[in-house]
């Protein structure tokens, strides 16, 4: 059995979900607010880092991650030089669909997207060119990117500089 940092490998987070009263009150959660909270964080963790052939590619694109087990989905898209938010309907062009855990195991990079897709456990719907330059440019991004102490430390510094 592979374990890293105390976590076993693929088989025993797999069916790691929310309770369901949890997901339902989530669930209940404006859509908008939620998207916005979810592009300022995608904005200070990795949009300097991706490159400008990537930004290119990203404009005018919706995408939606969707959090199953939560009920919750995230619509945003690249505007100019940043992430912005988008209202729910507006449909995507790209969806990436897991549960929560799964989420937080591939930004940790305690599991690999793949082992999660062919596991579906991670899904994809609709323009899978566009979904695997997301998947290419989050792996060629320096994991330290998504270390949130050291984001939160950055952003409180940036704040009470004098």
């Amino acid at each position: 059995m592979n374990r890293m940092n105390g976590m076993t490998k693929a088989g025993s987070n797999a069916g790691k979900v929310l309770p369901p009263m949890v997901a339902q009150l989530m669930g209940m959660l404006p859509a908008y607010p939620g998207s916005l909270l979810f592009v300022t964080a995608l904005n200070v963790a990795i949009a300097k880092h991706m490159p400008q052939d990537v930004r290119q590619s990203l404009s005018g694109k919706k995408l939606r991650i969707r959090v199953k087990d939560a009920g919750v989905e995230f619509d945003f898209e690249w505007r100019e030089q940043r992430f912005a938010a988008c209202r729910k309907g507006d449909g995507s062009d790209l969806t990436i669909a897991a549960n929560g855990h799964d989420f937080v195991l591939l930004a940790q990079r305690q599991e690999d997207p793949d082992t999660l897709f062919f596991s579906r456990r991670l899904s994809m719907e609709g323009d899978t060119e566009l979904g695997l330059m997301v998947k290419n440019t989050l792996d060629a991004i320096d994991l330290s990117a998504f270390n949130l102490k050291r984001l939160v430390r950055a952003r409180l510094e940036s704040i009470f500089r004098v």
